[in-house]
C-alpha cells in the first residue's frame, strides 16, 4: 500500500512543500525514513510508533519506507511526526477511503499521542495556500497562528486520536478563525510615554525624526541622562503594524521559537535590547539549524544597543550589511538562508570611558587619547550608517524637581505627527516596491524626491567641502532633510531642513557650515 500526505518544512523564515510518501511492502519488519532527514526527523520514528500504539494502531508487521520529497533538500524539525503517522494509518487501511488530497498536516507527537506545537507554523500556513492546499491540521496551541493566513481552513487538534476522529468523520474538529483586525486594534495597552521624560527637547525632536523616517540614531550622553529611558519610548511613537508587517514579524518570532504560547499575531512593533556580550550568531543569526538573530527579531521594530562601545568590534561590524540592505544573508557549508532585518537601530554610549566628559563638572579625568580610543570602538563606517547623532546632556535639578513643562508632549501627540509623515511616504512610494520610509530610499528615488532648492544645495556643497561629508553622509543627510520637510508638510527641501539634517552628523565637532 502507498499513501501520500502533504506537509511543509522550513528554510530560514520561508517554507516549502514536502510530500510524505509512505509505502508498506513485504519483507523483514523495518522502519526507514529517507529524503535527507536530519536527526529530529529520524528520531520521529520512535515517537510515531509510540503514538500509534496509544490509539491501538501499532505499526504493521511490514517493511515501512517513508520518503520525504523533494529528496534532495534537507528536512529538519519534529513537525513531520503527524504527517508520517497519518500516512501510516492511510497506507495500512486504518482510515478507510478518506481523501487526504488538499489537506496538510504539521505537528510533533508525544509518546502518549498528544500533539505539540512546532516552530514556524505561520510560514507553513502561507506555503499551504501557495501550494493549493485548502485545509491544514495543526496542534491546537498553534491553530491561532496559522488561522491569521487567509485562504486556508485551519483545524487545531490536541492529539492523534482527535485527528483520526476528524478524518473519519466521527468527531470533526472545530474550524479555527482569528479576527486579525481586532487583534491589531487591540494592541494598545500602556507603553512608556515621552511625557514622563523631563527636558531633553533636542533628543525628543531627533527621535521623532527617527521614527518618522525610519532613521538610525545614536544617543551620546553621561550616565543617568536618560538615554535608555528615551530609547524605550520609541515604540510608543512608531506607526502601528499593518497586517502584512505583523505576519512577517510573527513568522520570524515563530521560526525562532520565541513566540509566546497562544499568540496568534504579534501586534506591536518589537523592541529588542541584547546584552553587550551577545555573540555574532546571537545578533545576526546562526546555529544548527540556522535560526534568526536579534536583528531579525527586531524586524519592523527597534534594535537597541545600550553601551554600544562595550559590544565586540566584530559583532558590531556585522551590522553594516543588514543596515544597508534590510536582510541578513547567512552562508554555511550545509546551505544558506536569508532572514529579513529591516530594523530601526538605536545606539547609546557615553562620551568617554568614565562617562562624564562635557557634563559641566571636573569629574572627567580621561585624556584625549583614551577618549578617541573609546569612541573608535564604534567604527567610522558604522557611525556613517547612523543618520542622527544626538547629544543627551545631564538633566538639571530644577528640571527634574519642577512640574512637568507644557512642552513635554505625550507619545500620543508625537505619534500623530509621525503617522501623518509616514502616510505621506506611503503615498509617495506607492509605486516603489521595497521602499517603506525615507531612510530606505535608493539613489533613483532620491533624485526624484529629494531635490533641494538653490540655497539648500549651496549649504550641502559647503558641508561636503568644509566638513568632509562622505557620499554616504551626503545621501543620508538628504534623506533626513526629506523627513524634516515631510513633518512640515512640504515637498521642496529648504535650507533649514538641510541645516538641521547636517548638524546631526557632526556630534562633538565645533566646525559649522558658514
Amino acid at each position: 500500500m502507498l499513501a501520500h500526505v502533504a506537509t511543509a518544512a522550513l528554510h530560514g523564515v520561508r517554507s516549502f512543500r514536502v510530500d510524505v510518501e509512505v509505502a508498506l511492502t513485504s519483507g523483514l519488519p523495518a522502519f526507514t525514513v529517507v529524503g535527507l532527514a536530519e536527526g529530529a526527523v529520524r528520531e520521529g520514528r520512535e515517537r510515531v510508533s509510540a503514538a500509534l500504539r496509544s490509539i491501538d494502531a501499532p505499526l504493521p508487521n511490514r517493511r515501512i519506507t517513508v520518503n520525504l520529497a523533494p529528496a534532495d533538500v534537507r528536512k529538519e524539525g519534529s513537525g513531520f511526526d503527524l504527517p508520517i503517522a497519518v500516512g501510516l494509518l492511510a497506507a495500512s487501511g486504518r482510515l478507510g477511503n478518506v481523501e487526504l488530497d488538499g489537506t496538510g498536516f504539521v505537528g510533533e507527537l508525544g509518546l502518549d499521542g498528544s500533539l505539540r506545537a512546532v516552530p514556524g507554523i505561520l510560514p507553513m500556513a502561507l506555503q499551504a495556500v501557495q501550494s493549493g492546499m485548502d485545509a491544514l491540521v495543526v496542534p491546537r496551541e498553534s491553530a491561532g497562528e496559522a488561522a491569521v493566513v487567509q485562504g486556508v481552513r485551519v483545524f487545531g487538534a490536541g492529539s492523534l486520536a482527535e485527528v483520526v476522529a476528524h478524518l473519519d468523520g466521527s468527531a470533526p474538529l472545530d474550524l479555527r478563525r482569528v479576527d486579525t483586525a481586532a487583534v491589531l486594534a487591540g494592541s494598545g495597552g500602556r507603553l512608556p510615554d515621552f511625557a514622563e521624560v523631563r527636558g531633553q527637547a533636542v533628543a525628543k525632536r531627533a527621535l521623532e525624526i527617527s521614527a518618522a523616517g525610519g532613521h538610525n540614531v545614536l544617543l551620546v550622553g553621561p550616565p543617568g541622562s536618560g538615554k535608555t529611558m528615551l530609547a524605550r519610548r520609541i515604540p510608543g511613537i512608531l506607526p502601528a503594524l499593518g497586517l502584512a508587517e505583523a505576519q512577517e514579524v510573527t513568522g520570524v518570532h515563530s521560526v525562532a521559537g520565541v513566540l509566546p504560547a497562544g499568540t496568534a499575531l504579534v501586534s506591536r512593533r518589537p523592541f529588542r535590547a541584547p546584552h553587550h556580550t551577545v555573540s555574532t550568531a546571537g545578533l545576526v543569526g546562526g546555529g544548527t539549524p540556522l535560526r534568526p538573530g536579534e536583528v531579525s527579531l527586531a524586524h519592523h521594530g527597534v534594535l537597541f544597543l545600550d553601551e554600544m562601545p562595550e559590544f565586540s568590534r566584530r559583532v558590531l561590524e556585522v551590522l553594516r550589511q543588514p543596515m544597508e540592505e534590510g536582510v541578513v544573508h547567512l552562508s554555511r557549508a550545509r546551505g544558506s538562508v536569508r532572514f529579513p532585518a529591516q530594523f530601526l537601530l538605536v545606539g547609546a554610549m557615553n562620551p568617554c570611558p568614565c562617562g562624564f566628559l562635557g557634563d559641566g563638572t571636573d569629574r572627567c579625568l580621561c585624556d584625549p587619547t583614551r577618549v578617541g580610543r573609546y569612541r573608535n570602538r564604534v567604527s567610522g563606517p558604522l557611525r556613517d550608517r547612523i543618520d542622527l547623532h544626538v547629544e543627551v546632556p545631564a538633566v538639571p535639578f530644577r528640571t527634574l524637581s519642577g512640574a512637568r513643562a507644557a512642552s513635554e508632549e505625550s507619545s500620543v501627540r508625537i505619534r500623530a505627527r509621525v503617522e501623518a509623515c509616514r502616510q505621506r511616504q506611503r503615498d509617495r512610494f506607492a509605486e516603489a516596491p521595497g521602499v517603506v520610509a525615507n531612510a530606505r530610499m535608493d539613489v533613483r528615488a532620491m533624485r526624484r524626491w529629494c531635490a533641494p532648492d538653490r540655497e539648500a544645495l549651496g549649504l550641502l556643497r559647503r558641508a561636503v567641502d568644509a566638513l568632509g561629508l562622505s557620499a554616504r553622509g551626503y545621501h543620508r543627510a538628504l534623506r533626513v532633510a526629506r523627513t524634516l520637510a515631510d513633518l512640515e508638510g512640504r515637498e521642496v527641501l529648504r535650507a533649514d531642513d538641510v541645516a538641521e539634517a547636517i548638524q546631526y552628523r557632526f556630534l562633538g565637532t565645533e566646525t559649522r557650515v558658514a
